[in-house]
């Protein structure tokens, strides 16, 4: 594969999760990050820091617009849920220290 196609495919796989995540709003960020170790908040931050890289001049905020799909906080307004005690508890367990 040559890497215009290899960046094409990354990039459609890349627009597919997102797709995918803006499906999938039941499945909430903290049951992403106690299953897979990143949620659509990391995701954001990869994407503004790639942007950053290249000299696009993008912030948090914008960058969780384009996973989102819309400002944060009507996203989760209208879709976050709040955590049970239990799934708090696994991502305390799981969180890397810092």
């Amino acid at each position: 594969m040559d890497k215009q196609t290899e960046l094409e495919v990354q990039a459609a796989a890349f627009r597919r999760l997102v797709e995918h995540l803006d499906e999938r709003k039941d499945v909430q960020n903290i049951d992403l990050m106690n299953l897979a170790g990143f949620c659509r908040n990391c995701l954001s931050k990869w994407y503004a820091a790639a942007a950053q890289e290249r000299g696009v001049e993008m912030d948090y905020e914008q960058a969780r617009e384009v996973v989102y799909k819309e400002p944060y906080a009507d996203w989760k307004a209208k879709y976050q849920a709040e955590a049970s005690a239990e799934k708090l508890a696994e991502f305390a367990k799981n969180a890397p220290a810092e």
